[in-house]
């Protein structure tokens, strides 16, 4: 199923001429070697443009339309009008390993001849004068190559200018490679995703872009040690999928990849997402929604709360030409050596996400502090909190990251692994931040237990509440308000010593925490004592003369949720007067 759809996608973006024809592709190109009639080096100018990288701006190779690459699993096999140095000059990466590049610069050559020789064009008889006449014994003293040849031993890619122009523009060396591709030599195998009887790709070509694999590209489909083989067929005919099928899903996969400004991180998931039709404001709306990233999508809050409403709603978005009904998906992908696994794979109607997603933000609306600058809570900035702050690794686990993510695009329940994280965090950091309330409060939503009942599962205080675990963390904010009324500019609160103890066990902590109210109290002025004993005396009443002994982990939730509250009441209070 993925692979059909990637297919459909690449039909359905060279339908719009937004992507590159069977056997062609878009390819990195850091330096254009120009030759003459001779075959000659006249020039080798730097090929980079600038693209915005987050907030900076840097240089990148060009990206230009030439042959689609080869791959290479093993052996010594050449690219067709592009290489790198290696192969196009002679010019190894390690100084030791002139042998092996000999062999890759002849493998190169004769991958031209074989495609050019009996080409009827200026521009081929001098690519293959260059590759009959160039010392690449001596390429590295070459006048044009010796300032840059540390940098073309890193493996950059280079291509070849002719008279003005890339050779691959060339219309007679076009029509050879168009030829040589459209050979559809092999064994006839039926075609996994088309259904179509056709010679099947042995080697998929490479996807590149996937966030910690190999940086040459690696492969979704392959088979490479006797283990994965079976009936004595080799590589890919165990799981034969048709040349062109082969090139259109790794085409359409790479241009998504290429795409960075769609392209999103989750835990060690890589993740894009597209639409039947190819259309890009339907990835804009979806990467605006769900990981906050307005910028690069060029929404306001506004007017994406008001487009993601309406498509929960099955509505059509007509400003933005955006319809609830359109098909869509969303693909996860790990790196695993050099294979890629599939994190997740979901697929429905792009109205059916919109609501998940707008219902995920409903659950996690809470009262935030005036400093908090996000609206909604992107998904990046969610499982965040579940990260030790301290920790040299800040991303998210991999397996609760994935499985938080398919929870909120599918509309199912959050993983216990997301609430045992944050409950984690609460205890170690004696703090209930915006972020870990809303996530109680969405998971206990979505994830109901009596321990944390709804009347407790609010956006703002609900002092009408009668839960005593609630109750018991209103009334810890209550104990803290006035420890810093009674002591103004304190560094260390009763929440540092005994918060996450007196969300645990409130039979042992409080009446140590009664004792030390009532000493504070004394400090204070009338009004203010009166002002505290009210409240103090109000909470009190719903807990009888003891105090519970324990409180399970959804309990603890609602003290949390009662203490996060109070305390925003009271902040809240403070920014109004």
């Amino acid at each position: 199923m993925i692979l059909q759809a990637l297919v459909k996608l690449y039909e359905d973006l060279r339908s719009r001429d937004e992507i590159a024809a069977e056997g062609w592709n878009q390819v990195k190109i850091s330096y254009a070697v120009c030759i003459d009639e001779s075959g000659a080096i006249t020039q080798i100018i730097p090929q980079v443009v600038e693209e915005l990288r987050g907030k900076k701006t840097v240089q990148s190779p060009r990206q230009i339309m030439l042959p689609a690459p080869v791959t290479k699993s093993s052996g010594i096999v050449s690219n067709f009008l592009w290489e790198n140095a290696d192969y196009l000059l002679g010019i190894p990466k390690d100084t030791k390993d002139l042998e092996k590049s000999a062999k890759r610069f002849a493998a190169c050559r004769e991958k031209h001849h074989e495609l050019l020789d009996g080409v009827d064009s200026d521009a081929a008889k001098a690519v293959l004068a260059f590759f009959d006449n160039w010392d690449n014994a001596n390429a590295a003293e070459h006048p044009e190559i010796v300032p840059i040849v540390e940098e073309l031993r890193k493996g950059c890619n280079l291509t070849f200018r002719f008279n003005g122009g890339f050779v691959s523009d060339d219309t007679a060396i076009k029509k050879a490679w168009d030829s040589h591709y459209g050979e559809r030599a092999g064994d006839a195998l039926q075609c996994l995703v088309t259904g179509e009887y056709c010679p099947y790709e042995s080697t998929h070509p490479k996807i590149q872009g996937v966030n910690g694999a190999q940086p040459m590209g690696a492969s979704i489909v392959s088979f490479n040690a006797p283990a994965f083989c079976s009936y004595d067929k080799a590589q890919n005919a165990n799981a034969p999928v048709g040349k062109y099928a082969s090139f259109a899903y790794t085409t359409a996969l790479n241009y998504l990849l290429a795409e960075k400004n769609y392209v999103q991180r989750i835990g060690d998931a890589t993740v894009v997402f597209w639409a039947d039709g190819a259309k890009p404001q339907y990835r804009a709306v979806s990467c605006a929604a769900l990981f906050g990233n307005n910028e690069s999508s060029g929404f306001t809050d506004e007017e994406l709360q008001s487009a993601v409403a309406k498509l929960a709603k099955g509505l059509p978005v007509e400003e933005l030409d955006v319809e609830a009904d359109r098909t869509f998906y969303i693909l996860g992908l790990s790196p695993n050596s050099s294979r890629l696994s599939v994190r997740f794979f979901l697929k429905g109607s792009f109205g059916s996400f919109m609501k998940n997603i707008n219902d995920h933000h409903e659950r996690m609306r809470v009262d935030k502090p005036s400093f908090d600058k996000f609206e909604t809570v992107p998904l990046w900035r969610m499982l965040s909190e579940t990260v030790n702050p301290n920790a040299r690794d800040k991303s998210a686990s991999p397996i609760l990251a994935g499985a938080v993510a398919r929870a909120i695009f599918s509309g199912g329940l959050y993983p216990a692994a997301l609430i045992e994280s944050i409950m984690l965090r609460i205890r170690a950091e004696h703090d209930v931040t915006r972020i870990k309330a809303a996530i109680i409060k969405a998971y206990y939503l979505k994830n109901p237990n009596q321990g944390c009942p709804k009347e407790v599962l609010t956006v703002s205080l609900n002092e009408s509440s009668t839960n005593a675990a609630y109750n018991l963390g209103r009334l810890f904010s209550v104990y803290e308000a006035v420890q810093q009324k009674a002591n103004p500019g304190i560094n260390t609160t009763i929440r540092d010593k005994y918060f996450s103890s007196a969300a645990a066990t409130p039979a042992t902590i409080f009446p140590v925490l009664d004792n030390l109210c009532q000493k504070h109290l004394r400090k204070l002025d009338e009004g203010s004592r009166i002002f505290f004993g009210r409240q103090i005396g109000e909470l009190k009443e719903h807990f009888g003369e003891e105090y519970p002994l324990r409180l399970s982990l959804p309990q603890q939730g609602s003290f949390n949720l009662g203490y996060y509250h109070q305390t925003q009441k009271r902040f809240t209070k403070k920014e109004e007067n």
